[in-house]
């Protein structure tokens, strides 16, 4: 029986061969390290009509060995000023929540973190984010009045 982390792996492969047959506009993706396919690279382009229209943005995206059933974390190593990113980077949205109920009680459980979720949907959330900040819970509270 394969390990959770062999399974993960293969799903990332298949995910990774499925971007490059069939890019998505907005942004791309590959591995930092053809030998770990748990840490990707994506370069995001800004969405057009926002304040980051045109800006090309990379971020580490870093998959758990239990991937799908937990979410990757997602971190800008671009400077981003936005609501919703930590100063350190880290991406704060809804479906990068571990799944289940929120603890804090601000999200309901079918907007946390959900197997299905690919590379794709979770970049497309994350170019969605960049459109249209969340501001009702900043993580990065100086952007988020500003």
């Amino acid at each position: 029986m394969a390990t959770a982390s062999s399974q993960a792996s293969l799903l990332l492969q298949k995910q990774l061969r499925d971007l490059a047959k069939h890019p998505v506009d907005g942004f791309s993706a590959g591995l930092v390290d053809d030998s770990n396919v748990f840490e990707w690279q994506v370069t995001i382009i800004g969405p057009p009509e926002t304040l980051y229209d045109g800006g090309y943005f990379n971020a580490i995206m870093s998959f758990p060995q239990n991937y799908p059933n937990s979410p990757p974390t997602v971190r800008f190593t671009s400077e981003m000023w936005h609501p919703n990113v930590y100063p350190d980077g880290r991406v704060c949205i809804s479906i990068l929540h571990p799944p289940g109920d929120d603890p804090n009680g601000y999200e309901l459980a079918s907007e946390r973190w959900t197997p299905v979720h690919t590379v794709e949907s979770i970049v497309l959330s994350i170019i969605s984010m960049l459109s249209s900040p969340n501001d009702e819970s900043p993580a990065n509270i100086e952007a988020a009045v500003s």
